[in-house]
């Protein structure tokens, strides 16, 4: 390959870049292609995608990086460089492996296959800085990365909404967890300094600038891995969906709650198991929340959009049912931290990350409160990142 295509990386990024690189080099040989796959943190709009309702995600700079090259015949060689990992397969024989990371990767080729992409065998180191569990959609990373590694390798041709589209299916059947597009479309499409304000259900889209120098986005990570995520993220899903069932027999063509009135939720509030009318009036609530923090950004006004992430959070502690102690823990220290604006869980919850906006004159407060707070009661210390607002997945060497 040539290396006619390179674009300049920070410091921090050429190192990660690099190893992942060398890595290949080592058990391959050859220039790869270098992508870099970015994670990413939504702002406000939580559990409301697969709702077919709207959120406001960004592209961060913490970030997965492949180096991808040919392979022999239709092998497939696989190297997690952060574990120590490999897998190998056959296009023609994929199975799920029990090592379960594999699975991401070889569901993004299962989709391929099946959409009739002509590929062939290839080797892939991948590594990168998101921190596992976090919230911050490393899986999306990986699976939007490699279709984009894959589609550029082999000329595919095909478009960013068609490779958004088949990392989200690559989760959906063959990991099994039925995520919505929101983590994979902002891998693609993210913008620095930008917010993206996503329909679900169109796909339309809007950035929104999110660039004010006095302010900093902080994740307080709890270090809480989220076991329970993946298997009451699906039971979400269906408590969401038989609340639309209910409600479609009054008004037939329903399709998500993105079609229903608050009004009409609470007109047939007595005909609901109080559990889904809970998860089902938070959604109805939290699209609104985008809908108006949206206004707040046009505004400049980052207090008012502070305010809705403190209420973001109590509707996913309260009523949806995803937060937990340590999260909790983690925004009564942002609230009580004079400068920060607005704090709550991110992603789908059980553990994972607070998200933060913060005043930059306030970040050492915000950790020394922290810290305290979470080392009273948990007896250890929650790890916090200020993140950057970067571009979706891109090419840094070809």
């Amino acid at each position: 390959m040539s290396r006619s295509n390179k674009r300049v990386p920070a410091l921090a990024e050429e190192g990660l870049a690099s190893g992942v690189r060398s890595q290949f080099q080592s058990l391959f040989n050859g220039q790869p292609l270098l992508v870099r796959s970015p994670g990413r943190v939504n702002l406000i709009g939580e559990h409301t995608d697969y709702n077919e309702g709207f959120v406001l995600p960004a592209a961060v700079d913490k970030a997965i990086y492949f180096a991808v090259g040919p392979g022999q015949g239709s092998r497939c060689v696989l190297h997690a460089h952060d574990l120590g990992e490999g897998h190998s397969f056959e296009l023609g024989r994929l199975a799920k492996s029990e090592k379960r990371w594999p699975n991401y990767l070889l569901g993004v080729v299962d989709q391929l296959q099946k959409a009739g992409a002509r590929l062939a065998g290839f080797n892939c180191v991948f590594g990168g800085n998101i921190p596992i569990g976090s919230g911050m959609s490393s899986s999306a990373a990986i699976e939007a990365g490699l279709a984009f590694c894959l589609n550029k390798m082999f000329s595919l041709g095909l478009d960013e909404l068609t490779l958004v589209k088949l990392a989200q299916k690559a989760e959906n059947e063959f990991v099994g967890v039925r995520c919505g597009i929101m983590d994979q479309f902002i891998n693609i499409f993210g913008k620095p300094n930008s917010v993206l304000k996503l329909d679900c259900r169109s796909l339309a889209y809007r950035y929104y600038p999110f660039e004010k120098k006095d302010l900093r986005i902080v994740l307080c990570d709890t270090l809480v891995k989220r076991e329970l995520a993946s298997s009451e993220y699906n039971v979400r899903r269906q408590q969401c969906e038989s609340g639309v069932n209910l409600l479609a027999k009054y008004r037939p063509g329903l399709r998500s709650l993105r079609d229903v009135p608050l009004e009409l939720l609470e007109n047939h509030r007595p005909e609901f198991d109080p559990v889904v009318y809970k998860r089902c009036d938070y959604v109805l609530r939290e699209n609104l929340r985008v809908e108006q923090a949206c206004g707040d950004l046009e505004r400049g006004d980052f207090s008012s959009f502070g305010k809705r992430m403190f209420r973001s959070h109590e509707g996913l502690r309260n009523d949806y049912g995803v937060s937990c102690r340590e999260l909790d823990v983690l925004v009564e220290a942002a609230r009580a931290t004079k400068g920060v604006l607005g704090s709550r869980m991110m992603g789908a919850g059980f553990g994972g990350c607070t998200i933060n906006l913060i005043e930059e004159r306030a970040v050492d407060f915000l950790k020394e409160n922290a810290v305290q707070s979470y080392r009273a009661e948990f007896r250890k210390e929650p790890k916090l990142y200020i993140s950057r607002l970067e571009s979706g997945t891109e090419v840094l060497e070809s």
